[in-house]
């Protein structure tokens, strides 16, 4: 699975270029394995929803989804040469702290083309437990009707120590999809954007809890 809905202006070619890139050039550094890759939807729209702790996970997952995706990215990513081509690949600009419909309804022009989302619902990095989640990937899901998949990565973090061990193990987690509906007005959106924390927060202990069965690494 390959094609796909993407943003206006996007180039389809190096959109895919830039995915295969993704998929391969981390594995000099890390050890990746994904678990459930088959869990994406063959067709339709599709919010992938996505602990975030490192600036890796958005590589990674990027690369490692069978599916052509537009993720929602920081504006301050979007400069210069790596911001251009950060727009030639379909990727979207969002301003962190500020109301900006603009990046929500090109995410949903691409979701009602059939296409697919990617989101991080914490906002910005940090444990990636998903103790908190704002409200775009609820929005989202009740603009289009998308369904959605959880994603949950571990393993990308340094140490303490700060020392990058030798190729430590990453490990990402497909969940179930899922098709919430999120009622309408702000309580409709708060209630939404609770289950979508919940069932992306279910996803990440599942994923910790595993990996310390089989005492592998730290977040």
């Amino acid at each position: 699975m390959t094609g796909g809905a993407l943003p206006e202006g996007a180039n389809g070619l190096l959109h895919d270029a830039g995915r295969v890139f993704a998929r391969y050039h981390l594995r000099s550094a890390f050890r990746i394995r994904v678990h459930g890759r088959d869990r994406m939807p063959g067709a339709g729209p599709v919010v992938v929803i996505a602990n975030h702790s490192s600036m890796i996970e958005p590589q990674l997952i990027f690369g490692m989804l069978p599916r052509r995706s537009a993720f929602v990215v920081k504006a301050e990513m979007f400069k210069g040469a790596a911001g251009r081509f950060l727009r030639a690949i379909g990727q979207i600009p969002v301003k962190r702290g500020e109301i900006d419909r603009t990046p929500l309804m090109t995410a949903v022009g691409v979701l009602k083309a059939g296409g697919v989302i990617g989101i991080f619902p914490e906002g910005t990095r940090g444990a990636g437990d998903v103790g908190v989640a704002e409200k775009g990937a609820a929005w989202l899901v009740r603009a289009a009707g998308a369904t959605v998949l959880p994603v949950a990565t571990r393993g990308t973090v340094k140490p303490a120590d700060g020392k990058r061990r030798w190729r430590p193990r990453v490990d990402i987690l497909v969940g179930e999809p899922f098709t919430p509906k999120v009622g309408p007005g702000r309580t409709g959106l708060e209630e939404g954007t609770e289950e979508l924390r919940l069932q992306l927060a279910g996803l990440v202990k599942t994923l910790d809890d595993w990996r310390a069965e089989n005492r592998i690494g730290s977040p």
